[in-house]
């Protein structure tokens, strides 16, 4: 399995800034198996320490946290030598010893020869808790799921991925119903990495669902294990809304679906929970299209989706049959999937402020709008091949966006001032968007 992550360690590696770095995301997205192998392919020599349940290493940095000293114990402890130019040194579930973590700083300030990179279950919520280190001393690297495009090359697809980087629209276009079925399959398994790779082994759509469940219920785990005991009730009521929220046509968050009487105070810290974890992605309305986008949000209206469109759907309990062959009942929930998978895929690509847009009268609204930093680009999202754009239409009256784009099973096609880019397409936004900024 290939990662692009791998591609942010090695610029990581060479930077003559580099600080220890802690990779931020959801359980099993992959984190454990990044370092490892970014270890193995980078560095002559990998030194891991997994610090969950490890009395050791608690004991070592429960003193003072000098780093020669540091050094010799962890060498001691895994009787391997750590040199600073070719050894790459892991932390793993780092969240179990506050004062590993602690302890990056002066790894940062004493001994930033050393390459360091950390990670952990949960991670988010422990930096979000007060964990004592300071800000500025650290690198972040956020793992999310697979991309459709790192699902295709696991899945053998190398090829397609290839030339979707080509961007040889003709082309892709002739290979449309081999992207539309890849797309369709990557619905159903989403981009957790052991189902994927259970997929690629064995070709079998219900073990993939069985590792979803099993997945799905580690986190209902995780709920009663780490979180306050008063908001376990509320993250699960919460967590178990959310696919019905997205079947909504108005995917607005109702806190009165979640419970009725439901309001946003009482479930304000579930919310921010969940968030931390990596499992929720909160996406905020705005209410005008300047720059910054943040300066128009609206804290108060917002969407959730979930760490992986695999994930949403088997919450559901939707069938591989209704999903791979289409079925007209699903065409609403096929839309929260597709609205879903958008964003998952928006999430991996860098530096992009992603929000939704509606104005005042509820009027015009626009699935996603992205702040680049130079530029707004509303996007909006179709399920299937519908092509009208009423809400573009009225929201390029009002704001003259430099480029529009809209996805749907549609065929790619430049027109004056939108794109239609294809679903499976949509990684591709990064390259429009860049090109747009140097004309």
């Amino acid at each position: 399995m290939y990662r692009l992550a791998i591609e942010k360690l090695c610029k990581w590696k060479t930077s003559k800034r580099r600080k220890p770095l802690i990779i931020e995301g959801a359980r099993q997205v992959g984190k454990t198996w990044l370092m490892k192998e970014f270890g193995a392919k980078s560095y002559a020599n990998t030194v891991y320490i997994n610090f969950d349940s490890n009395s050791t290493m608690a004991e070592l940095f429960a003193s003072d946290l000098n780093t020669e000293r540091l050094l010799m114990g962890l060498e001691l402890y895994t009787g391997r030598q750590i040199t600073p130019d070719d050894t790459l040194l892991i932390f793993d579930e780092v969240q179990e010893v506050p004062k590993a973590l602690a302890s990056l700083k002066y790894f940062c300030e004493n001994a930033p020869q050393y390459h360091i990179i950390c990670a952990g279950s949960l991670l988010g919520l422990a930096l979000h808790e007060g964990t004592s280190f300071p800000v500025g001393k650290v690198d972040f690297l956020k793992l999310y799921p697979l991309s459709f495009e790192e699902f295709l090359m696991a899945t053998g697809n190398e090829r397609f991925a290839e030339l979707l980087g080509k961007r040889d629209y003709q082309m892709i276009t002739s290979f449309k119903q081999t992207y539309i079925d890849l797309l369709k399959q990557y619905y159903f398994l989403g981009g957790m990495p052991e189902v994927v790779q259970s997929f690629v082994d064995e070709k079998d759509f219900n073990e993939a669902r069985n590792i979803q469940k099993r997945i799905l219920a580690a986190y209902e785990q995780d709920f009663s294990k780490h979180a306050p005991n008063e908001i376990v009730p509320k993250i699960r009521m919460l967590w178990n809304s959310i696919p019905s929220q997205l079947a909504k046509e108005n995917k607005k968050f109702v806190y009165g679906l979640v419970r009725e009487g439901g309001r946003a105070k009482d479930y304000e810290t579930a919310l921010m929970w969940l968030s931390d974890c990596g499992l929720v992605h909160k996406i905020s309305r705005v209410n005008a299209a300047g720059i910054p986008l943040k300066a128009y949000e609206d804290l108060k209206a917002f969407k959730l989706f979930i760490v992986d469109v695999g994930l949403l759907g088997c919450m559901t309990g939707l069938g591989q049959r209704i999903l791979l062959d289409g079925n007209d009942l699903f065409m609403e929930f096929k839309g929260a999937l597709t609205e879903q998978y958008v964003c998952q895929q928006l999430k991996t690509l860098d530096d992009l402020g992603i929000y939704y847009y509606t104005n005042e009268r509820g009027s015009c609204e626009i699935d996603f709008i992205i702040d680049t930093g130079e530029q707004i680009v509303p996007l909006e999202v179709k399920a299937e091949v519908n092509l009208r754009a009423k809400s573009l239409c009225t929201y390029k009256d009002k704001y003259r966006p430099e480029i529009s784009i809209r996805t749907s099973m549609a065929d790619y096609k430049e027109e004056e001032w939108l794109v239609n880019l294809p679903l499976y397409a949509v990684d591709m936004l990064k390259y429009i968007i860049a090109d747009n900024t140097r004309k």
